[in-house]
């Protein structure tokens, strides 16, 4: 059995490569977005409905876009927020949370994560979308 210290492993691991889909960034940061409080639901679009109609669960990475690189990735978020949620807050902890993630599950380096405020809504607004 060859070990890491075997040359023959340590020349197997420099000739391969670990790559992630943009679903797999997209689903992180949405896991961390279910999370922060005041986030009341990402907002998607024509794009998200489609893929949802294609039999993939698309729920937890709506209004989510990763661009994926070797060593970088980048995340576009569209969410609806709660009327009296501080929207800087939420970017800050969003941040956070989705770097630290990112970095311990993939080893990538979040390098931008842009969030887009499609609306915010009061109490009543929400559970009249809920019903």
């Amino acid at each position: 059995m060859q070990t890491m210290t075997d040359p023959g492993v340590a020349t197997l691991k420099t000739n391969s490569k670990l790559t992630f889909d943009p679903y797999v960034l997209e689903k992180i940061a949405g896991v961390c977005a279910q999370k922060i409080p005041g986030i009341l639901a990402m907002d998607g679009n024509v794009v998200d409905k489609m893929a949802e109609s294609l039999g993939r669960d698309e729920k937890i990475t709506k209004g989510i876009k990763a661009e994926v690189g070797e060593h970088q990735v980048a995340i576009d978020m569209t969410a609806l927020l709660a009327f009296d949620a501080d929207a800087r807050e939420i970017h800050d902890a969003l941040i956070q949370d989705v770097d630290t993630a990112v970095m311990r599950m993939t080893g990538l380096q979040l390098v931008e994560l842009n969030l887009h405020v499609s609306d915010v809504l009061t109490r009543s607004e929400w559970q009249k979308r809920q019903s």
